[in-house]
């Protein structure tokens, strides 16, 4: 008697869409979203065109899909920093450490949003999916911010959700500037504008600025002196 053959299991739908998506991000960064099919990306998952559609509505949908993934994991990263560790100033520090590692690993997301940014602004369907998606992020972002916020006792300069665009702005902008020279960008900027941040001012005191005094050697406007 022949020997029975173990069955071959089917991948289940989540490790199907795993492979998609690690096999979407390698053609992505070596083409570029516009250069890249759904046929590209299915012949280096392995699969039919039509498994890639049974698991996602397009490229589009791909795109943002392995986006979002990045940014959520390196936010989740950074903001675990506060749960971890009790004093402020160690895991502000610790959270810029973080984040700005995730600037250099994270190098080539950054530059495929930036390509897929001058796709949105011209194409109106594009846009609205993009503008969805980043919502969603910012709100993820702006509810870490204030969960933070309430466990060290920390009155925020800016709303939690303004702050959470600060922080994706920075990122971004970082990364783009550190793609073109890096030096200008040392390890430690993110770390030390997340203080700034966080760290309470005295007003008027040694370690802040009123917000509306002048300092006391500013020269007067021109036209005004003699009054």
């Amino acid at each position: 008697m022949a020997p029975s053959r173990t069955p071959r299991r089917r991948p289940s739908r989540a490790e199907t869409r795993r492979k998609i998506i690690d096999a979407a991000g390698e053609v992505f960064a070596r083409q570029g979203i516009a250069a890249t099919s759904l046929n590209d990306i299915a012949a280096a998952a392995g699969l039919t065109k039509g498994a890639v559609y049974s698991n996602f509505e397009g490229r589009d949908d791909l795109v943002l899909t392995i986006m979002e993934e990045h940014i959520v994991e390196r936010m989740r990263s950074a903001t675990t920093a506060f749960d971890e560790l009790s004093d402020l100033g160690e895991a502000t520090a610790e959270a810029g450490a973080r984040l700005a590692a995730g600037v250099d690993t994270d190098a080539t997301w950054h530059r495929l949003l930036l390509e897929y940014w001058g796709i949105a602004m011209r194409n109106p369907a594009v846009h609205k999916g993009l503008a969805l998606r980043r919502a969603q992020l910012r709100d993820a972002i702006t509810a870490a911010i204030t969960r933070a916020a309430a466990q060290h006792g920390v009155e925020l300069p800016l709303p939690p959700a303004q702050l959470a665009v600060v922080v994706l702005a920075l990122s971004n902008g970082l990364a783009v500037e550190r793609g073109v020279e890096a030096s200008a960008v040392p390890d430690s900027l993110f770390a030390d504008v997340l203080k700034l941040l966080v760290t309470p001012r005295e007003v008027g005191g040694a370690s802040g600025v009123s917000g509306s005094a002048a300092p006391p050697d500013s020269p007067a406007p021109p036209g005004t002196a003699g009054r």
